[in-house]
């Protein structure tokens, strides 16, 4: 039994390994910033993120995953790339490139894909993710409230280092983010996205806050 167990821990590890390694080689760093674009855009839209506005308006960064893949049977795993953008005192940074992963243990069956956005609400959140890589959830001392109609009342009571809105669709059942850790893709940041679509996100999201 207790083999049995430490195979499948092992086979955990893997798969977060597996995610958390940034995909830039499948999406490059111009195609990521265009579909971080495209998530802020669908923000304009959503009625659900109307209550983050005034947040956003305080907050300290923002992290946005165009796409996080979330699969698996008995194991699930989820991953994906995702742009980092902090406040300046001329409006919002260079975008900068992260991946996120974490692996579950549990009855888990289907796929999904989802597009979220962080908003980073703490200064020890963001230097967190900064230095390189930092693990989410209760015990990692970094908390993450989902967008609901409590999570205004969370985050002004310092109940939330972070506040997720996500969008998805697919047969997998919630998202969870206790266990997730977020890297930074070096390679990716050894030169700055100063280019006319990392440009472009940071006037979009200037002109929404």
């Amino acid at each position: 039994m207790l083999k049995s167990l430490a195979k499948l821990a092992a086979v955990a590890a893997v798969a977060v390994t597996a995610f958390v390694v940034p995909a830039q080689a499948a999406s490059d760093k111009v195609e990521l910033l265009r579909d971080a674009n495209g998530v802020v855009n669908d923000l304009r839209h959503d009625p659900a993120f109307g209550t983050a506005r005034n947040m956003l308006q305080n907050a300290e960064a923002i992290y946005i995953v165009p796409k996080l893949v979330k699969a698996g049977f008995i194991f699930g795993a989820e991953g994906g790339d995702g742009v980092l953008l902090h406040r300046t005192g001329r409006g919002w940074s260079t975008p900068r490139f992260y991946g996120m992963g974490s692996a579950s243990f549990g009855l888990q069956i289907g796929l999904e894909q989802a597009k979220l956005v962080f908003i980073i609400n703490s200064k020890r959140a963001l230097r967190g993710i900064e230095k390189g890589e930092v693990k989410l959830g209760a015990g990692a001392g970094i908390t993450v409230v989902t967008l609901s109609s409590a999570a205004e009342g969370a985050t002004t009571t310092h109940g939330g280092d972070m506040v997720v809105w996500a969008s998805g669709t697919g047969a997998y059942g919630g998202l969870t983010f206790n266990g997730t850790v977020i890297k930074q893709d070096k390679d990716e940041n050894e030169v700055p996205a100063n280019g006319p679509a990392a440009q472009k996100l940071r006037a979009n999201l200037a002109s929404i806050w």
